[in-house]
């Protein structure tokens, strides 16, 4: 029985609003289609200690932002919700093509 095992790519990007006095923190992961839901539930508990922290700390609203996308393109129900809250201009096609080719890109140097 052959194991497939898929690994996850995170960027964690921190934005400072300081007219609103808040700080997002956008965790960009790109998992296997099948762990997207989980990835999302796992990635707002797991910052959740972080954000309570930063409030503590320096006084602001901190808000944790997940984008998750699957391997193949993949997106949760709420990920057009998450994305808005992003400022600037998001293509959620743009953003699924990007992981798309990211994975054809490891499968090439896998499989060659």
């Amino acid at each position: 029985m052959m194991m497939m095992m898929m690994m996850i790519i995170i960027i964690i990007i921190i934005i400072r609003d300081n007219e609103k006095g808040t700080y997002m923190l956008i965790k960009v992961a790109i998992s296997g289609d099948r762990n997207v839901i989980k990835t999302k539930a796992e990635n707002i508990l797991k910052y959740k200690e972080l954000t309570i922290e930063i409030q503590r700390m320096w006084n602001v609203k901190t808000k944790v932002i997940p984008v998750i996308i699957g391997a193949t393109g993949t997106i949760s129900k709420s990920f057009r919700k998450h994305t808005s809250n992003i400022p600037g201009n998001h293509e959620i096609k743009e953003l699924q093509k990007t992981a798309i080719l990211g994975t054809a890109h490891t499968l090439r140097k896998v499989l060659m």
